[in-house]
């Protein structure tokens, strides 16, 4: 009746859902602080601003307010988006691939190679999502000398 935690099939089904589970949970919560951070940077700029006005400074002479825009939060040029942007992608694939390794490691190790049921397998794919992201981080790595131009145009 009640599942037994060290049982093989308990915790296959636990980690069938709990990755997934967590990846959701860490991209929702990572989209609203993000959200939540360009709003409060909004917010104080438009405090400062209305501050500066109430001690006469001429409007025309403040900076203008923040773009929260990717080039303003990433940097202004083409290639540094294009180096953010892969070097993300390297961090993901490196934490993807060592999950991955962790998991066939710990498969391994608990239920050894004598298991009718090859459960070190889980760690395979996210192993190799993992080596792809850092393929995919290598291919768009800007190179030097490599002449680039902004997307669209």
């Amino acid at each position: 009746m009640f599942l037994n935690i060290l049982d093989p099939e308990s915790i296959i089904a636990f980690m069938i859902f709990a990755v997934p589970g967590a990846a959701i949970v860490g991209g929702i919560t990572a989209g609203v602080v993000r959200t939540l951070g360009r709003q409060r940077l909004v917010e104080l700029a438009h405090r400062e601003r209305i501050a500066a006005i109430e001690r006469g400074i001429d409007p025309a002479k403040l900076p203008p307010l923040p773009d929260l825009g990717d080039g303003e939060l990433y940097g202004g040029s083409w290639a540094q988006r294009a180096k953010h942007r892969a070097q993300g992608l390297m961090v993901a694939g490196l934490i993807t691939s060592f999950a991955g390794v962790g998991l066939t490691t710990i498969g391994l190790l608990m239920y050894g190679t004598h298991s009718r049921e090859p459960v070190w397998a889980v760690g395979l794919i996210p192993m190799f999502v993992g080596v792809a992201l850092l393929l995919s981080a290598w291919l768009v790595w800007p190179r030097n000398g490599q002449k680039h131009s902004a997307p669209g145009g």
